[in-house]
């Protein structure tokens, strides 16, 4: 039986947000599958592209990460695995999910899918979820909540090595 996690995080700065995300990256291995909701704005891509960002870095690489809202799928390689970054905020049913690869990629690389409303029934069991939401009771524009939950026995010990 999976047992689920839960942690919510609160970032005040662009800065912690990347914090965060530079942290977890270096968790990741091929087959992790991190969904990114929440609304435009709310950070979701640049937390992937500090993720992505700071994988290449690690392996002496550099490279723009731009939004891959109209691309869809954007792919990098740090040179020890695939990184698939996707959003899919334009599709409109899930088989277009299919037609992207994007499944298959769930197994052998990691991916980082924002708008993963769009899985439907697609969305991986052993997906990390980050939800992102902003403000809240001050009207701190900079302000990130994010709301994660997974999988405890893939994902919390990772997790807790990430916090801040």
């Amino acid at each position: 039986m999976t047992h689920a996690f839960h942690h919510d995080l609160a970032f005040s700065t662009p800065d912690q947000t990347t914090a965060f995300a530079e942290a977890l990256a270096h968790q990741l291995v091929p087959g992790d599958v991190i969904l990114l909701s929440g609304g435009i704005g709310a950070g979701k891509t640049h937390f992937a592209r500090a993720v992505i960002q700071s994988r290449l870095a690690a392996q002496g690489l550099a490279e723009d990460v731009p939004s891959p809202t109209f691309t869809l799928v954007q792919t990098y390689d740090d040179t020890l695995c695939e990184i698939w970054h996707s959003d899919l905020y334009r599709l409109t049913h899930p088989d277009e999910v299919e037609e992207l690869g994007l499944i298959d990629a769930f197994e052998t690389a990691i991916c980082l899918v924002e708008w993963p409303d769009r899985l439907g029934e697609l969305l991986p069991q052993n997906a990390l979820s980050l939800e992102f939401s902003t403000g809240g009771a001050s009207d701190d524009p900079d302000l990130r909540h994010v709301r994660i939950s997974g999988p405890a026995e893939q994902w919390e010990a990772r997790i807790e090595k990430a916090l801040p």
